[in-house]
């Protein structure tokens, strides 16, 4: 956050002048050293009173009985699907700060040259995909299916989210379609190893149609290929057969040895009240979680010639339609890894689809009872 240290310190300031007898230190740690230096705090005898987390590894540290318990009663201003995306056997353990939820960036002039329509779903992808390969000599995206969970993502947007499921005949229709588009060149034989950031590069080449990603993409998009840009436009996220969104999120939580716990709590709901969401939405360019920040003309209104206010507008209200949301589990990296490998191989044939699957629900179940 240290790009965004006038914003802190203007909120640290308020919020110090609110509440005299409390100071705040505030301490930025690098993200790659984030978790390390989190587990070796939350373990010790002096934490820090509130940290800024990803959900995969607070809900790790929750598991494990590291965290505060937070009441109900604190998330009256979130938005409740956000809320209860957090929830752990009813439980809530996490505060978000701010969200993100992907967008369909598009090349317009090449969708038309094809005559395809524009995809709502990944089968409506799949059904258009042989049409602009011949029309356009593009393909339809990369689709970064073994890039940390995008494979689970896509699955949880077909109801596919357990061990239990993971080899059922809905797993297997799903993982058949991308075998299908990668066995006839439909999509870039580099989706079985490459990430969103060649899927970018791809885009700005216009060697690729579609490209899910977050509306701050369109900024990189605007000034490294601006010929692109300007034949670029959004449109909602793919969906599967559920038709919910995904999303991302940064959440605050409180330590179980945390000494401060009730202040902590107090400086978070700060952070996250209207006016600061706000600020921190306008600097960021990312979604609140707070409610009446969602319903402000920033979230509701756009110039039709500004493609960041329309993919924000679009990302917002997305945020109203992400149940079932996909919850972390024990050892999600190595579940990640997991499906990632399965993708590989069923993409290359190594295997039936079915063979494939039921090994990983194997696997998948020894994963989630250690």
């Amino acid at each position: 956050m240290s790009d965004f240290s006038p914003y802190m310190l203007e909120v640290i300031k308020e919020f110090e002048a609110e509440n005299p007898e409390i100071k705040i230190k505030w301490i930025d740690v690098p993200f790659s050293e984030g978790e390390k230096r989190t587990l070796a705090s939350v373990l010790s005898d002096n934490p820090p009173d509130l940290i800024n987390l990803n959900p995969d590894f607070a809900a790790l540290l929750a598991q494990r009985g590291a965290l505060y318990e937070i009441d109900d009663k604190y998330t009256t201003q979130f938005n409740k699907p956000v809320i209860n995306s957090l929830k752990q056997n009813g439980k809530l353990y996490s505060l978000p700060w701010y969200a993100t939820s992907a967008v369909t960036i598009y090349n317009k002039k090449l969708l038309q040259k094809s005559g395809a329509k524009l995809p709502a779903t990944y089968e409506d992808i799949a059904e258009i995909a042989p049409v602009i390969k011949s029309k356009t000599n593009a393909y339809v995206l990369l689709p970064n299916i073994t890039e940390n969970d995008t494979m689970l993502r896509i699955l949880n947007k077909y109801g596919v989210n357990s061990p239990q499921n993971i080899n059922s005949a809905q797993s297997q229709e799903v993982f058949d379609m991308f075998k299908e588009l990668y066995r006839k060149n439909l999509i870039p034989k580099e989706s079985i190893t490459q990430t969103h950031r060649e899927a970018l590069e791809k885009y700005m080449a216009e060697n690729i149609v579609f490209f899910q990603a977050g509306a701050n993409f369109l900024t990189m998009i605007k000034e490294n290929a601006p010929s692109t840009y300007k034949s670029t436009d959004v449109a909602p996220q793919i969906t599967g057969k559920l038709g919910q969104n995904d999303f991302s999120l940064m959440n605050f939580v409180i330590p179980l040895r945390a000494k401060h716990k009730e202040e902590a709590l107090k400086f978070a709901l700060f952070l996250t009240n209207n006016e600061n969401q706000l600020e921190l939405a306008k600097l960021a360019n990312v979604l609140a979680v707070n409610e009446e920040t969602l319903k402000n003309d920033f979230y509701k209104r756009y110039d039709k010639n500004d493609l960041m206010s329309k993919a924000r507008v679009i990302s917002a209200k997305q945020l109203y339609n992400i149940e079932p949301a996909m919850k972390p589990e024990k050892n999600q990296k190595e579940i990640n890894t997991l499906i990632n490998t399965a993708v590989q191989q069923i993409l290359i044939n190594k295997n039936t689809t079915k063979n494939i699957l039921d090994d990983v629900s194997v696997e998948y179940k020894k994963l989630i009872a250690d």
